[in-house]
């Protein structure tokens, strides 16, 4: 039996969890493994239950084949148990064979200008969190009492930002928003909503799916620039006009936004979004009261060699929320190696790297963590695989990247049989780490009873399939009525 500890619970390390069990199963000398995933919440999935916007219900149907691999006889989920708290990187190297971090990246980015800390002035990844639901949160974090929003960033996260600002409150009435920010949204003040990006609509990296759902909002105008989408306008270097021959993506965004300079009005008075392309922020202004009360952009171009430069020439939007959406980044693990640069774990293929370059044997990374934050929830599945391939390739002789005895492709392996001797009761390696510690996992049935509970409240609510619970308070009630 192999003994596997997965630090996080996520995309990343379920498709681990996943991964280890289907390919230690598929061995040329077949491999039992039991793998204990951990995470510091009480509830699983990570970013397709705390970052996928509530009306992609599609995306967050991921869950559905999660909880898949938490129903496998060979994981085990412990919940509420965090690392460099309750557990230490040596507890877990000491009672497991191999150890895979995969937590992720759940802090922002910062833009470094002056206001940045201003009342109204936040991470983007904060109000995704808040209308998400987590239990970091306080459900009455944001009021929206802001006529005029800016989110600075033009990926897929700001584009859901901007679209929940926008959207009629009443379609996200059968999502999973919690009541409390179904309420704050049902209240907002929000008619402005200003998405920024500092360099060009060719290197934006929405994609045209998520983009043209922006200009499908009822009773939203949608707006572009024409000077901001103009391909030579403000790129001398050429790398604009390339991306768009080269890139399917680009194109697409181009037509859907092309399409906005011609479409009517919305009639009525309805809410207004903007993209702006070219534009950076060099400081959010202040109000006497020390609240936000505007920003100042600074237009940008690429010269003729490639340069991205400042042209000096300012512009100054009257807002009352910012949003910043530049990126997210992974943070430090106690104890484990950390490249404060690319805030990722060293590594190889997933192999842990240590301060002189070589392997630390059994341990692991997998995800965001891993690569930085790149690529989309399925790309986490062949980003397991090949981490899982080197940690059996150390421990259970299987075949490594360059071995003729590739295993199948990961999507035609399926879960083994449950073993018939194995007893579903067996305690976890941390068990008594764990208890001298007071600390009590929660366990998947646990979490099954919060499940419950939001769907008992969507019931008594009439708002769909399920309401996320407001707040950890009662979310650990759900959990333990007992207390």
């Amino acid at each position: 039996m192999l003994r596997v500890a997965v630090v996080g619970s996520g995309p990343a390390g379920l498709y681990t969890a996943e991964a280890l069990v289907k390919q230690a199963a598929a061995l040329p000398a077949p491999v039992r493994v039991q793998v204990d995933v951990l995470d510091r919440l009480p509830t699983p999935y990570g970013l397709v239950r705390y970052g996928v916007a509530p009306d992609h219900k599609s995306i967050k149907s991921v869950a559905n084949y999660l909880r898949r691999v938490l129903e496998s006889p060979d994981v085990r989920f412990l919940g509420g148990v965090q690392l460099g708290t309750d557990v230490t990187r040596e507890d877990l190297t000491g009672a497991y064979d191999a150890v895979v971090y995969a937590t992720g990246a759940m802090r922002d980015r910062r833009l470094g200008i002056p206001g940045e800390d201003l009342s109204g002035s936040y991470a983007a990844t904060d109000f995704v969190n808040w209308y998400c639901g987590h239990p970091d949160l306080d459900m009455d974090a944001f009021t929206l009492d802001a006529e005029s929003v800016a989110v600075i960033g033009v990926g897929n996260v700001a584009v859901d930002v901007a679209r929940i600002l926008a959207r009629d409150v009443e379609e996200l009435a059968e999502t999973d928003v919690p009541e409390p920010v179904l309420a704050a949204l049902r209240a907002s003040k929000v008619r402005e909503v200003h998405m920024i990006g500092r360099r060009g609509p060719a290197q934006a990296k929405f994609t045209t799916k998520e983009l043209r759902e922006l200009g499908e909002l009822p009773g939203v105008t949608v707006s572009v620039e024409p000077a901001e989408l103009d391909l030579t306008g403000f790129d001398s270097s050429g790398e604009s006009a390339e991306l768009a021959e080269s890139d399917r993506r680009v194109r697409g965004n181009l037509v859907a936004m092309r399409e906005w300079l011609s479409a009517p009005a919305a009639a009525g008075p309805g809410r207004r979004l903007r993209v702006r392309f070219w534009l950076r922020p060099v400081e959010i202004l202040s109000s006497s009261s020390g609240t936000v009360r505007g920003l100042s952009l600074e237009r940008t171009r690429l010269t003729s060699d490639g340069t991205f430069e400042g042209t000096g020439e300012i512009e100054t939007l009257d807002t009352q929320l910012v949003l910043r959406s530049v990126g997210y980044q992974s943070v430090p693990l106690d104890g484990v190696p950390f490249d404060s640069r690319s805030c990722t774990v060293p590594n190889a293929s997933g192999r842990v790297l240590g301060a002189s370059g070589a392997p630390l044997p059994g341990e692991y990374v997998a995800g965001w963590l891993k690569r930085g934050p790149t690529g989309v929830i399925g790309t986490n599945k062949s980003d397991a695989a090949e981490t899982v391939r080197a940690l059996l390739a150390d421990l259970a002789g299987g075949p490594d990247a360059d071995d003729a005895r590739a295993l199948p492709r990961p999507g035609l392996l399926k879960f083994p049989d449950p073993a018939p001797s194995r007893e579903d009761g067996a305690r976890s390696p941390l068990a008594g780490v764990l208890a001298e510690r007071g600390v009590r996992p929660v366990s998947y049935d646990e979490w099954l009873r919060i499940e419950s509970a939001e769907a008992e409240l969507a019931r008594s609510l009439g708002r769909g399939e399920r309401v996320k619970l407001p707040g950890k308070d009662a979310i650990w009630s759900a959990c333990r009525p007992g207390g």
